[in-house]
């Protein structure tokens, strides 16, 4: 039997299984179409094989990291969320995940990193907060930066400005899309009935965290909140999907059981697992503390060691990583 698809994402806080809208939105899908992977939540994007999060890595060795590609490789291994829709369905999936990216996305990213209270008081000090030193001094930084110009791709605007005027249009824009989701989804439980697909994916990833984290300026959050079908449809897949019970398992939710996956994660059987650990982590630590100090941007005073996170194996799978 072949070995599972390994999916590296950003760990999770708010009560949410992670703070990434793109991470969020392969988890669900992954979630919904029954996919057996085998989960790497960290807070150092450099240990992906890609350097990025999310990334999975097919059992060919291929990394993808935009979510579009990854469900595509997951329909290819016949896990496909969208195999009930017919073809109006299907249309009208598209178009709404197109809605997302061009109306909504571009509001979700001025809402974390632009908007200077946010980005000073959430975004940079979350990631500030559990990423490993030094990365934790200057990743932050860049990952505003590739926000930005994400947005500016988005807007198709080189020169573009943050300003009060850009804020009110991208949010006028959010709320219209938000508005529009909120009439599509009705008293369903999902967009298209009793069964979620891809477009309940986006939907989830987009909103679960603005709904769920505790942003100081906070207008979008607050016209979401004032969507009760819309908060209660991404509060739904959080119980019936992610539970909060400590475990993350994917695949059939039959196989969330102990036996399916264990406390200790995949390498509590692994000998000299604590040399092995201390060694990666001293090789890491050196590493990363030469760049910071060759380009001058700290000094070995400013920040102690933080512990790295351990990888764990989810899903109906029990394999060994040599």
């Amino acid at each position: 039997m072949a070995a599972p698809d390994e999916l590296f994402c950003w760990e999770g806080d708010w009560g949410l299984p992670s703070v990434s809208t793109d991470c969020l939105v392969v988890l669900a899908y992954a979630q919904f179409a029954g996919a057996p992977l085998k989960l790497r939540k960290m807070s150092n994007p450099w240990r992906s094989p890609s350097g990025l999060l999310p990334t999975l890595r097919t059992n060919q060795k291929e990394s993808l990291t935009r979510p579009s590609d990854i469900i595509i490789h997951l329909r290819k291994q016949k896990y496909n969320a969208d195999y009930d829709l017919s073809a109006k369905e299907g249309a009208d999936s598209l178009a709404f995940t197109s809605l997302l990216e061009e109306k909504l996305k571009p509001a979700l990213i001025y809402t974390f990193w632009v908007e200077p209270k946010n980005y000073v008081d959430v975004t940079r000090r979350w990631y500030a907060d559990h990423m490993p030193f030094p990365l934790n001094f200057f990743l932050p930084g860049r990952m505003q930066r590739g926000q930005l110009e994400k947005l500016r791709l988005l807007r198709g605007d080189e020169g573009l400005e943050a300003g009060e005027e850009l804020e009110k249009e991208l949010y006028r824009d959010a709320v219209e899309c938000l508005n529009l989701l909120s009439q599509r989804l009705g008293s369903q439980k999902f967009f298209f009935g009793d069964s979620p697909c891809s477009l309940d994916a986006y939907v989830f990833g987009h909103l679960a965290p603005v709904l769920k984290s505790k942003l100081p300026n906070s207008k979008l959050q607050q016209h979401l909140k004032s969507l009760d079908n819309l908060s209660s449809f991404c509060s739904n897949i959080l119980l019936l999907y992610f539970p909060q019970d400590g475990r993350e398992t994917f695949g059939p939710k039959t196989s969330c059981s102990p036996a399916a996956a264990p406390e200790g994660g995949d390498f509590d059987h692994v000998p000299n697992k604590r040399r092995k650990q201390v060694l990666s982590a001293l090789v890491a630590l050196g590493a990363m503390l030469s760049y910071a100090l060759l380009t001058g941007m700290v000094s070995i005073q400013q920040e102690a060691l933080q512990p790295q996170p351990q990888p764990m194996t989810i899903g109906s799978h029990e394999d060994e990583d040599n």
